[in-house]
């Protein structure tokens, strides 16, 4: 009779949890029938595309005035902010040791000179007695070995002219390069601009001995700026010269500054194994805003479209579940999602372009499965496959598939959260693409 009361139990104990778990059930299906999805209808409008970075204004010309002599500063003629031009004497070293070095040039040259007069004297004096012997000779007056001797004088002579002529060059070279770094010790403006910074001051003496010593700073025309942006690697494919470009200032941040791309330079920037590339940007700067070292916030635009079919980004993440509390299935329009945890199906790739038909990244040649929305039909979730194109922070360009304009798409779920899982980024081989990377 025990036995027989313990196995009642078991079975009352068995049917009791048997119904506990079809309520349930029936309760969450209930619960997923009934949930209501906030939609929002597929549009028309304009879609940019934007690559931020970080970035410093700087002078599009910035040139170090340096000196090629040593010495005591004297005088010093410019300052901060001084505008300056070309040409213009900003400083001056103390002349008085060039000077005397110019003098003792200008005397070796002289006396290089005399040689050289001194030279042509004697050779005239030998040719002159090489005649008289020779004279003297043909009369049988004077020996052959004399002839010979006055001969080889008269040679020696003109030797010793030459020498003493290219003595002259080497020091009229000497005189030249003294009076050159006499002129050096006046240090004028290579540019028309404006000195950003001073390094010197008056009796400060400096050295060109082995590296020559900063002194100026000048900057050129500052009504014209360039930005130098730190663009990431994996945005740069899309960066191009020419496109526009948006920017601020922290100095003003209620001010946007236009510019466009001059150049995308290809040497890499290595920090911590990050690897960037330096896009510069030009921009005017007609009222002397911006200045030198300033940190700019550039948005650079890759690509627009002024009357793109567009959804909600939102959208491209939304993920049903079916009634059962798992996501997708096999079949059904609540299932088609998929199994497990979905893909990312609307995420964007660098630059602004979200995956297209094929799941592709731009200028990517690899088949991967299509984008997809969910439209609300009957009060169910329907999936639809587009084709996904330009992107933004808010919405994403659809360039094909069976979307039109005015169908709702669900973009989120307004009752609970078992219809709002959100798509995470697959891993590599599995469709689907990252976030979008700014």
């Amino acid at each position: 009779m025990l036995s027989r009361s313990r196995r009642t139990l078991v079975i009352a104990a068995v049917a009791v949890l048997v119904v506990v778990a079809l309520a349930s059930r029936a309760f969450l299906a209930k619960e997923a029938t009934d949930a209501r999805y906030r939609t929002e209808p597929a549009s028309r409008g304009a879609l940019v595309a934007e690559v931020t970075a970080t970035g410093t204004v700087n002078p599009v010309t910035t040139v170090q005035v340096g000196t090629y002599v040593s010495g005591p500063i004297q005088e010093i003629h410019a300052d901060f902010n001084s505008h300056v031009t070309k040409g213009q004497l900003v400083a001056k070293i103390d002349p008085r040791p060039f000077a005397l070095r110019v003098q003792e040039a200008e005397a070796t040259l002289a006396n290089a000179h005399a040689k050289v007069a001194k030279a042509r004297a004697d050779i005239a004096y030998k040719a002159v007695n090489l005649e008289r012997n020779k004279k003297l000779r043909a009369e049988g007056i004077v020996a052959q070995d004399l002839i010979d001797t006055t001969a080889s004088s008269l040679d020696q002579a003109r030797a010793d002219l030459a020498l003493a002529e290219a003595e002259v060059r080497q020091d009229d070279a000497s005189l030249a390069e003294a009076r050159v770094n006499l002129e050096y010790t006046s240090i004028v403006s290579p540019v028309d601009g404006v000195v950003v910074s001073r390094s010197v001051d008056v009796g400060q003496t400096v050295a060109a001995s082995f590296q020559t010593p900063t002194l100026f700073l000048i900057a050129g025309d500052l009504t014209k700026m360039q930005v130098d942006a730190n663009v990431s690697e994996s945005d740069i494919g899309t960066v191009h010269e020419g496109e526009p470009v948006r920017f601020t200032v922290d100095a003003y941040p209620d001010r946007t500054f236009e510019g466009h791309v001059k150049q995308v330079r290809n040497a890499p920037q290595n920090v911590q194994n990050v690897i960037t590339y330096d896009v510069v940007i030009g921009a005017d700067n007609q009222d002397l805003a911006l200045r030198p070292g300033m940190t700019a916030n550039v948005a650079i635009e890759t690509g627009r479209r002024d009357d793109a079919l567009r959804v909600p980004s939102a959208a491209l993440r939304f993920h049903p579940r079916v009634a059962g509390g798992s996501s997708g299935g096999s079949g059904g329009a609540v299932g088609a999602g998929g199994g497990g945890g979905g893909t990312s199906a609307g995420a964007s790739t660098p630059g602004g372009h979200a995956p297209g038909a094929s799941g592709k990244r731009h200028g990517d040649s690899t088949q991967e499965p299509k984008a997809r929305v969910w439209l609300l039909r009957d009060g169910t979730p329907t999936p639809v496959a587009v084709e996904t194109g330009l992107t933004d922070d808010s919405y994403t360009e659809v360039t094909g598939g069976e979307l039109r304009e005015g169908d709702p798409v669900i973009v989120a779920a307004e009752r609970g959260t078992s219809d709002t899982q959100p798509r995470t980024q697959a891993p590599p081989g599995f469709s689907g693409g990252g976030m979008r990377r700014r």
